[in-house]
This record gives C-alpha cells, structure tokens and sequence, in this order.
C-alpha cells in the first residue's frame, strides 16, 4: 500500500508540473514590466536607453517575444557618442531572429538630423538593416526629402533604396578637369 501510494504522489508531481508548464504558457506573458527605464551598456558606457509604460515579456513561449503594446521610446548612442531616437505606438521584439517591429506614428531622429515618420518600421539587428513596406517620408539633414510607399535600408542611411517615391534631392556635382 505504501509503494503505491509513493508511487501515485510522483507520478501527480509530474503531472502537475506540466500541467502547470502549459498553464504559464496558454495565459500570456511570463513576466510584465510598468514604467520600465532599461539602460543598456557596454564596457561600462551607455549605449542605449528604452523607455516604455508597458513591458510584456513572452520569453516562455517557444518563439520568445517581447511586447511594447503601450509604445516605446529607445535612445542610442554610437561609437562616438551621437544620439539618435526612435519612438512609436507599439512594439515587438522577436528575440530568436534579433528582428524588431514598430507600429503607429513611427518616429526616427539620427545624430546628424535625418528624420523619418513611417506607418511602420521594421529592424533587422542582426544584419544592421531597416525596411518598411509602409507609406513613410524621411527628411535629410540637407533639406531633401523623399516621400513613397516602401524602403529598405542600411541602419546608418548610408545604403538606401526606395520604391514609389516623390521627392527632392540635391546633388552636388563636382567636375575633375584632367
């Protein structure tokens, strides 16, 4: 009698547990932040700062995510110390393919004043590559602007193609006389 009624209390231990594994996983996010101020840094120096109401973590789930529905702001700094600043209504971040995507009145400031108001904006991290195949309009720092229906771009701007755009640009030409 008493083997089996050890028997019987492992065997509900183990069952509970994945009962309780598939519970925390149906129900929703594993954790949740408010008025999160997270601070990132690198060797002891400030590279970027995320600021959001709202901070749902789904890293319990096997495609783990992590949720901004409230919207966000990030700062960053770059190697010399220049600030740009990307903000939006809503947010999402795919943990496994390092792929971020912002929803709703997407704005984007560089350090050297490019600003870009998109519908949506997508951020590839791991191949420094940002796109959308949204309506957006970004100004340059020179004045020039593009106004279209879809981008894809390095996330310096350095790289850019746009498709269904008006716009102007200025060109500086320079001629060599040899």
């Amino acid at each position: 009698m008493i083997v089996i009624t050890v028997l019987t209390l492992f065997s509900c231990e183990g069952n509970y547990r994945e009962i309780q594994q598939l519970s925390v996983a149906d129900l929703g996010p594993i954790a949740e932040g408010s008025g999160v101020d997270l601070k990132y840094t690198d060797s002891g120096k400030l590279v970027a700062n995320l600021i959001t109401p709202t901070l749902l973590d789904f890293s319990n789930y096997n495609y783990s995510f992590s949720e901004f529905p409230d919207g966000l702001e990030v700062q960053f700094w770059n190697e010399k110390g220049d600030k740009s600043t990307v903000t939006s209504d809503y947010g999402i971040h795919f943990d496994e393919a390092n792929l971020v995507d912002l929803r709703g009145n997407v704005v984007l400031i560089t350090s050297d004043s490019l600003r870009l108001n998109a519908n949506q904006l997508y951020w590839d991290q791991n191949n420094k590559w940002v796109f959308t195949d949204q309506p957006y309009k970004i100004i340059f720092k020179d004045g020039s602007f593009n106004d279209g229906g879809r981008f894809d771009s390095s996330e310096d701007f350095n790289t850019f193609m746009s498709r269904k755009n008006v716009g102007v640009q200025y060109v500086d030409k320079t001629i060599d006389d040899e």
